[in-house]
């Protein structure tokens, strides 16, 4: 197919084949976005996981929490959850501040994945809708053919049709991206959810091993007064 019957058939979808194009091109900005956003999420989190185990195995609880502090990590707001819950007395258990933090997280990674299932679901109705209307039309245009003394043959009927059905082809062939690009981060997501729900729970049960009364002591704040040197006899 040449650039010009190209764009003859796009002139003859319309409406109908714009829409279907525009949706082509958001799913693939989407997509773009996503990856960029989950690039290196999963390895990122189990580093920092597992330098955070590393400092509570060796009992050092203020440099677990500095390390949770200074990372970039979206998965840092977990543990950080984790050590502000365990410096409380009161408040819902450890465990369930952590899993409501993943929980959070996991929402934050699945952005913008509704637009890909709606496209998917959406563009092959919104072909089968213009290859209808361009059927509508070529009956319409054969009719008026036909009042007007015109022979009204099959070759004028079938060009219709194979003109009108483009939009539907289009429309199947933007549904089957949009799902593909669904299914794919629906398996990675999937995959990272579970890498969190591990970390977390290594990281709940090696915190309990620090405060068995399930409360950490406050680490040190730079706001307090700094220790008097002691008097020279």
């Amino acid at each position: 197919m040449s650039f010009d019957e190209l764009l003859h058939y796009l002139r003859l979808g319309g409406f109908t084949i714009v829409v279907i194009l525009l949706a082509s091109v958001l799913a693939i900005g989407i997509a773009v976005e996503r990856l960029i956003t989950l690039w290196g999420v999963g390895g990122r989190a189990r580093e920092l996981g597992q330098l955070i185990a590393r400092h509570l195995l060796r009992g050092e609880i203020v440099a677990a929490r500095s390390a949770a502090d200074r990372s970039t990590a979206m998965s840092a707001d977990l543990f950080r959850a984790g050590f502000e819950r365990a410096t409380k007395t009161t408040g819902p258990p450890l465990d369930a501040a952590v899993d409501r933090e993943r929980v959070h997280l996991a929402l934050k990674l699945r952005r913008g994945l509704w637009i890909l299932g709606t496209i998917g679901a959406t563009a092959p109705f919104v072909g089968l809708f213009g290859t209808v209307w361009g059927i509508m039309r070529t009956f319409k245009e054969l009719g008026i053919d036909v009042g007007a003394g015109g022979s009204g043959g099959s070759a004028a009927v079938m060009s219709g049709l194979s003109e009108a059905l483009v939009v539907t082809a289009v429309g199947i062939l933007v549904a089957v991206e949009a799902v593909v690009l669904f299914n794919m981060f629906q398996a990675r997501l999937s995959r990272l959810n579970l890498e969190f729900k591990l970390i977390a729970e290594e990281f709940v049960e090696l915190l309990r091993e620090q405060a068995p009364s399930g409360k950490l002591v406050a680490p040190p704040t730079d706001s307090q007064p700094p220790t008097a040197p002691p008097a020279v006899s």
